[in-house]
């Protein structure tokens, strides 16, 4: 299954963030906390240089936690300043602007030595689409200065968004890269919806998430579907019954395997069959 998607106000994008990162101090990164790797544009160190940069791991609610733990260890282990959180279900504004602040120590040291300890803190936020860069900025701001949606391409310019405390935020539109490294991750980014659907067979990236499940969560595949002997069986017979058990069925009786490719996907990016973690260290 292979996966590409670049439009062209992606290209648009990067040239927006080139152009403004002399204005801002440190750089915001959102990721996926369930797919932390796919969901990190390779492209952007390019663009960022030696700028400061603080890694955000947004719906983190949604990944495995013992996973989580495991990521977590590792940024750490490379000296990789990297926060877990829930931007929709946490306030995350204190320990956000904690982390920056840890993060310009020197910078802000200096400007208090020039006594411009009032100067704001301006940061751009950065990432791919969807992964909640909107929701993000508004929860910092404490209200809604950002568009916010769960598909990718809300966000289609920049803006800059001022926060209670003194501090800019810059944001700007998810970027993806022009070609995926392997068809594993273009198949992890449609997994979490950093992908338009609408260029994508359902079916068949059902049938992928199915294999995925069978082989690292199938008990949820039971409790959720009532599928019995799961790691016996292929990924489309699995999404034929998946449409049986809820009834999804055409003329004729055959299973409706688009509708049940389009409840199962939507139900696992919605967390109703639990904590998932595509990737691991």
């Amino acid at each position: 299954m292979q996966i590409q998607w670049f439009p062209g106000h992606m290209a648009k994008t990067a040239r927006l963030i080139q152009d403004n990162l002399k204005l801002c101090d440190i750089i915001i990164e959102l990721a996926d906390a369930r797919i932390p790797a796919a969901s990190r544009n390779p492209y952007l160190s390019s663009l960022l240089g030696n700028k400061p940069r603080l890694l955000i791991l947004n719906k983190a609610d949604l990944a495995d936690p013992a996973v989580n733990t495991l990521w977590k260890k590792q940024y750490d282990s490379q000296n990789i300043t990297a926060l877990f959180v829930n931007c929709r279900g946490e306030k995350i504004s204190n320990l956000v602007m904690d982390a920056v602040r840890t993060k310009l120590a020197p910078l802000l040291a200096k400007r208090a030595a020039k006594g411009m300890q009032g100067a704001p803190i301006r940061m751009m936020v950065t990432g791919i689409p969807n992964v909640g860069k909107s929701t993000f900025i508004n929860n910092l701001a404490g209200r809604a200065g950002a568009k916010t949606g769960d598909k990718p391409g809300i966000t289609t310019g920049k803006q800059w968004i001022k926060l209670a405390g003194g501090g800019e935020l810059l944001d700007t539109p998810g970027m993806l890269w022009q070609k995926f490294d392997d068809s594993e991750t273009g198949i992890r980014l449609a997994f979490t919806g950093a992908v338009r659907d609408t260029i994508l067979d359902m079916e068949e990236l059902a049938v992928h998430l199915l294999l995925f499940l069978r082989s690292a969560y199938p008990a949820v595949l039971h409790s959720r579907y009532g599928i019995e002997n799961v790691t016996k069986k292929e990924g489309y017979p699995l999404l034929c019954e998946i449409a049986e058990k809820r009834h999804f069925l055409v003329r004729g009786g055959e299973p409706d395997t688009e509708r049940a490719a389009n409840v199962l996907i939507d139900e696992c990016r919605g967390g109703k069959l639990g904590r998932f973690s595509y990737e691991r260290p």
